[in-house]
């Protein structure tokens, strides 16, 4: 396997191995490691927090460029640092991550109203790799109706999906033990981060499979 064709394999591997190891398992075994060494709640939690930063900035590493879903991100984990030094109790600090990705939810939402829907930025991130051609390539499909019908629908979709993860976490936050809870924020958000995406990527390939049946369908006319 040639250079390039390795570090493009690692790219597309990266964010699964990434959500994985760092972003689910990381937070349980550290809070779990500070607890049993006697750390208080707040500070474990806090520490825990270690394994999704990472593994943004070895995303970041990666691909050699900050977009826009890596600032998002970033600036989503800063948030959270910066919130966290104000909360002492344990059960307020797991509440707060499930404000942010509600947060999250309503950004989505809100981005219905502005001339291009997150899901848009997003998709071009993912969809381009940050190649100048298929950019071009990518903000041009907007002109087309179906497109935009389209990445309006997703960010919708992502928005009440994020929202209502949101909810069901904050109200079991009070519900469940601290540890049992910091099982539920690792993995309860991985899930249902995985199912959107599932549902993004067949909604995604749907619609182009229509974006070309109708080319097909206009092409005789324009011929």
């Amino acid at each position: 396997m040639s250079h390039d064709g390795g570090v493009a394999m690692l790219v597309r591997i990266l964010p699964w191995v990434s959500m994985t190891v760092l972003d689910i398992a990381a937070p349980i075994v550290v809070f779990d490691v500070a607890s049993g060494a006697g750390l208080a709640d707040v500070p474990a939690l806090l520490l825990s927090a270690i394994g999704p930063a990472l593994s943004t900035l070895l995303s970041v590493a990666v691909r050699r460029r900050v977009d826009e879903f890596s600032v998002f991100i970033l600036t989503l984990l800063a948030i959270g640092v910066v919130t966290s030094l104000f909360f002492d109790d344990p059960r307020l600090l797991l509440l707060k991550d499930s404000a942010v990705t509600g947060l999250v939810g309503l950004v989505f939402l809100g981005s219905l109203l502005a001339p291009r829907p997150v899901m848009f930025l997003f998709g071009r991130r993912f969809a381009t790799n940050g190649d100048p051609a298929r950019i071009a390539w990518w903000n041009g499909l907007w002109q087309y109706e179906g497109f935009r019908r389209a990445q309006r629908g997703m960010t919708a979709m992502w928005g009440l999906g994020l929202l209502g993860e949101a909810v069901l976490r904050a109200v079991v936050t009070f519900r469940l033990a601290v540890p049992t809870m910091v099982v539920v924020n690792a993995v309860v958000p991985a899930v249902a981060i995985g199912v959107l995406i599932l549902a993004t990527v067949v909604w995604g390939r749907a619609s182009a499979r229509a974006g070309r049946a109708r080319e097909a369908a206009a092409a005789p006319l324009s011929a």
